[in-house]
Order: C-alpha cells, then structure tokens, then sequence
C-alpha cells in the first residue's frame, strides 16, 4: 500500500504536534501521581481538613487550566488530578485567596468548614458589629485569615465607631481594641487618626497570629492602605519582613500597645461596657474584638506551671543552648519547636505527647524527627502527661508510672482554647459552617 504525498506531509506535520502533546500529557500525569501521594501521606498522617478559610472548587466549572497551582504563594496546596483543580494539601492552607482570583472561570470559592468539621464564625453585619450593639469583630475570629481584608475591617469598623460616638467629653474610652494582629494594628492607626480616646491590648506580642506562622511562611500576597502611613506595596511577604515592616510602623506612627495584657472579662455598663484584663479595667463605648481563632493557649492545669521557666509557644531556640527542654504536645507545632531545639548546641530535648502515636504530623516532620531520635539528640515519650513542674525537673505519667526528668524549661504546645464560648456568654450569635462562605 502506498502513502501519498499529502499523507506524508501530513504525518511530518502532526509528527512534532503528538510529541508535544505527548509530552505535556506525561508531565500532567506525573504531577498528578504527585498530588495524589500529597493527599495519601495527608490522610495517613491526619492532616486531611483545613484549619479556616480554604477554597471549594466547582468541580463542574473547572477546566483544568492550573491557574489557581500557580498562583497559590504557598506551593503544593493544590493540584490538579483527573483534570480538574483539587485541595491537596488542605492542612497548610492559610486562605490567601489568590487562587480565587486567578480563576478565570470563577470556579473557587472561599469558605469556611468542611461536611465533616465545622468552624463556628461569629454573626457581624456590614460595619462588622455583632448582634451585641457596640461590640465589633474584625479579622481571623470573624473567618477573615487574609491579612489585606483583615486590614480593611479593622479601618472600616473604627470608621464607623467614629460615627456612632456622639459625646467626646462622655467618661472612659471611646474604644477599647482587642488584639495586636493586622486588624487590630490597622484599627488603632486609624483610632489615632480619629483622635479618638483607645486602648489596644495585646496578650503576646506585636502581629497576633501571624506572629506564631512557621519561619518564611508567605503571609501576604496584595499591597494595603494602611491609616496615617498610606499604601504599603509590600506584594508577597514572608512573616518576618511582615512583622519588621509593623515594628518600624510602630515605631514611626508611635504606636501604643498594652502588651501581655490578656482580656478576661467584657461586662454591659449603661450603654457601654466595662473590660477587665489579668492589669486592669477599662469603662468604653464600644469593644473591638481583633483576636485570632486560636483563642488563649491551652494550659496543663498542673502544680508548677506558674513558673517563669514554662512557656507556650517557642520564640528563639538559641535560649535553650545546654538545657534541658521538654515539649508538650503531638501536632506539627509541637515536634518542629521539638527538633528546632534539638539542633542547638548541648541541648537535651524530651517530647512529650499523650497518645501512643502521631496522628497529625506532616510526613517530612515525622522524617525529621526519626533523624534527630537516632542521633540520639530528642526522646519521644509516648502515652505520657505531665503531672507536675518543679524547679529543677519534671513528672511524668507514662501508662500509669511515674517518672522524673532533668528540666529547665518547658514549651507547652498543645494547641488553643477557642473563643467561641467567650463569645457565646457576652451573647453574641456564632454560626457553625460546614463548608459554606
């Protein structure tokens, strides 16, 4: 059988096409055998829902393109597998949003929970006030993890307070800021722009939540318009030149914040309230809620833990050079402030997790931490609870037997207590979403 001329030209032409194609295709399933191993070491490692604000692809929209893979700052948080964009990686996903907007067929939304596990999200209208009049909420408690949107409701809620405040010579405060983080930093520059009576309270330090994301995290992907230093075009950040570039507005602006001072109590007073921190009380018009989710850390409620030696959550590792340091706790904050310690000269680090297994921990963590044991530089301690602090060790419940180690310093890293009771109790409405905007 003889080919003819054009079946040949053909053939030469479609020739480079199909190598192309074939090309493209196994590079697609590739990436796709990826992801897929991405979600299996997930699920095994019980790293399978996301913490907050997450997107939902329509799977029925999608087209496959990969604009969201690409533009996502974090990498490996989204894939694409059967040709349509997945959630692979839904535990380090912090809600940057920038896959929603490089969709060009608007197939990602933001939401928040999953069918599984919800995520209560307090009640606020368009000015961002609860359902208790004169008590707003602002940022990460509302859902709102994206720092530029965080930005704008801590502006837009002190712009709006400064419109309800009729009387400036009224006693106390016109309001009273709570938290330190994006929200609250934009919400008391623009309190100072107002002129109006605040006090901002802070029970960490400068940046909120931010401030506890893991070194070099991307917590910033779009330029903001802060109060009294204008627009910042900052683009992608990581958390360390975020948190530089608040100090330096900090001290630029001289800005005012009551630091270690934790709320306890917010309590009606006529038509204001009265709060009352671990310091002091405050009498204010009105309340401005800029906490994270992560509430107030979990604590032992063990004899001892008032000493000066325990802390909650790791600042600098080089502090614990030739001590004695136990960790508490079993998820990935736990065992990488575990192995960042380790690594410091003449330490001696104990781990220490109540179950008989890590559950929650990233695959690349458990590797990690399988080297540093068989160097002999960190101990785990499964099955085990602390049951008391004293100056110079630590006991431990081990499966019903008692145990002391050598201790200078203990880091408790079993999670937060979330607000939501809190809330509840000053009656303010919360939802709980299950996968829903």
């Amino acid at each position: 059988m003889s080919i003819s001329i054009n079946q040949l030209l053909l053939v030469v032409y479609l020739a480079p096409f199909l190598l192309l194609w074939g090309i493209i295709y196994r590079r697609r399933k590739n990436k796709e055998k990826y992801s897929l191993s991405i979600i299996e070491k997930n699920q095994q490692a019980g790293l399978a829902e996301p913490n907050s604000l997450h997107p939902s692809i329509d799977k029925s929209v999608c087209i496959g393109c990969a604009a969201c893979v690409d533009a996502c700052p974090e990498g490996d948080i989204l894939g694409i597998i059967r040709n349509k964009a997945e959630l692979i990686n839904p535990a380090k996903c912090i809600g940057h949003g920038a896959c929603k907007a490089a969709c060009p067929v608007d197939a990602i939304s933001l939401v928040f929970g999953t069918s599984s596990r919800g995520v209560d999200i307090p009640f606020v209208d368009e000015h961002f006030e609860t359902n208790v009049s004169g008590i707003f909420i602002a940022g990460e408690l509302g859902g709102m993890g994206l720092i530029r949107n965080a930005v704008e409701q801590g502006k837009q809620s002190i712009d709006y307070i400064t419109k309800r405040i009729k009387q400036r010579n009224s006693p106390g405060f016109d309001v009273v800021i709570i938290g330190a983080g994006p929200a609250g930093i934009a919400a008391t520059l623009n309190a100072m722009k107002h002129k109006l009576r605040h006090v901002t309270l802070e029970q960490e330090t400068l940046g909120g939540t931010v401030s506890h994301y893991p070194r070099g995290k991307i917590v910033m992907t779009a330029p903001v318009d802060m109060p009294l230093v204008g627009k910042i075009n900052i683009g992608q950040a990581t958390k360390e030149k975020l948190l530089d570039l608040w100090i330096q507005i900090s001290h630029r602006t001289q800005l005012k914040v009551n630091y270690q001072e934790r709320m306890e109590t917010i309590v009606a007073n006529g038509p204001g309230f009265i709060v009352t921190t671990n310091k002091a009380s405050y009498p204010t018009r009105f309340v401005l809620l800029c906490i994270g989710r992560r509430g107030t850390p979990r604590k032992l409620g063990v004899p001892g833990e008032e000493s000066n030696k325990v802390v909650y959550r790791l600042v600098d590792p080089e502090q614990y050079r030739n001590q004695h340091v136990l960790v508490v706790g079993g998820g990935n904050s736990a065992v990488e402030a575990a192995m960042s310690i380790a690594a410091e000269v003449g330490t001696t680090v104990t781990l220490s997790y109540r179950s008989n297994a890590f559950s929650r921990v990233a695959e690349e963590n458990r590797e990690k931490l399988q080297h540093f044991q068989s160097q002999g530089k960190l101990k785990v301690i499964f099955n085990s609870e602390v049951k008391m602090i004293n100056p110079t060790s630590v006991a431990l419940d081990k499966s019903g037997q008692l145990m002391e180690i050598p201790n200078d310093a203990v880091i408790v890293s079993a999670g937060g207590v979330l607000p939501t009771p809190f809330l509840v109790k000053l009656g303010i409405s919360v939802e709980t979403k299950h996968g829903t905007a």
